[in-house]
């Protein structure tokens, strides 16, 4: 009998399972809402995140490799580490990916495949560089639409990142390259006219991919860049605002700090925020990664205290650290530099 009513087939299934294994799979899915929804997807169709509910996916991916992922994480990339997480979690979490398949994911013997990376570069420069980047380094931008191209459903991972070399194994490898991924631009060795012996070649070539990541440099980093205006507020106001023109930006708005907070007419007069956009940079920039529109448009904070007027702003170089994506290294870097040459021109 097929059971097609969604609400009598969960009590079907309730029944089959032991208390113990619903109580674990109800755990899995209120992780896995918690920790990965928001990037991959609530049934795991992708997102910010590569989907994860692909047939071919759950079929080649261990859960030695998901635990991995779970732990490191793709330094680098948007996929964060969990250390936080318990392995019970861990485990919870991977039977709830599971949960979308049949497959309870292969078990890959541990020793290296016997291939030859000269071959497999060119191989590589042929068939993959042209997705994954000519020195495996992942396309541009997530996985969400507005910052990839459009006939793309996904954006191809880095293979060179340490996080993915350390998760997966030469089997794992070989066993992708052989099925290819439905769903997705990745084809099959055969759909490409290779053989098996290319697939070796092509592991031996990933596996000297160079995996250095750029060490993370929060610590130390001010979270906030702050200047001593020498003029009072109002002067100090004007000047921010011809800083801001003068460096192609567009004033969006000034506004009280506390509106919203306080009741209209209780504001403190003497905190103001200061809104300004470039249309072309903010394209930019949420193109690399749509989460920086968490932060736009572009402010600066003014403060004035009995010891003078602070004008303050986010440091932008934490961003790129804060989403866990180096792409953003560059936009940030920018984004820093007019900071401090808006408000020190305001303020000197």
């Amino acid at each position: 009998m097929l059971i097609r009513n969604p609400a009598i087939l969960g009590v079907v299934l309730a029944t089959l399972l032991s208390p113990a294994a619903l109580a674990e799979a109800t755990i899995g899915a209120l992780l896995y809402q918690r920790n990965c929804a928001v990037c991959h997807g609530l049934e795991g169709d992708g997102g910010v995140g590569i989907p994860l509910n692909l047939k071919d996916f759950l079929a080649v991916a261990s859960d030695d490799y998901l635990r991995t992922t779970l732990r490191r994480g793709r330094p680098g990339r948007v996929m964060p580490a969990f250390p936080g997480l318990s392995d019970d979690q861990v485990s919870a979490i991977i039977g709830h990916i599971r949960s979308w398949s049949d497959s309870d994911g292969p078990i890959y013997p541990v020793e290296a495949l016997n291939g030859q990376p000269e071959r497999g570069k060119t191989l590589f420069a042929g068939h993959c560089a042209a997705c994954h980047g000519d020195k495996g380094q992942g396309g541009v931008g997530t996985g969400v639409t507005f910052s990839r191209p459009r006939d793309a459903p996904v954006e191809a991972p880095a293979l060179d990142n340490q996080g993915f070399q350390v998760s997966v194994s030469d089997a794992m490898l070989k066993a992708t390259l052989l099925r290819g991924r439905e769903g997705t631009p990745m084809p099959s060795i055969e759909a490409l006219g290779l053989e098996e012996r290319d697939a070796n070649d092509l592991v031996a070539y990933l596996r000297q991919l160079n995996t250095g990541t750029k060490p993370v440099e929060a610590a130390g980093l001010e979270s906030v860049i702050q200047f001593e205006s020498s003029y009072d507020l109002e002067q100090t106001l004007e000047n921010l605002k011809q800083a801001v023109v003068g460096r192609n930006f567009r004033v969006i708005r000034e506004q009280y700090f506390e509106q919203g907070l306080a009741a209209a007419g209780d504001e403190n007069p003497r905190r103001i925020i200061l809104y300004f956009c470039n249309f072309a940079f903010l394209d930019e920039a949420l193109a690399i990664d749509p989460r920086v529109g968490l932060f736009l448009p572009c402010r600066i904070t003014l403060v004035e205290t009995e010891h003078g007027v602070q004008v303050m702003s986010i440091n932008p170089k934490n961003l790129s650290q804060l989403f866990n994506n180096q792409a953003l290294d560059k936009a940030c870097e920018q984004m820093h530099e007019l900071y401090e040459e808006i408000m020190e021109e305001a303020t000197l």
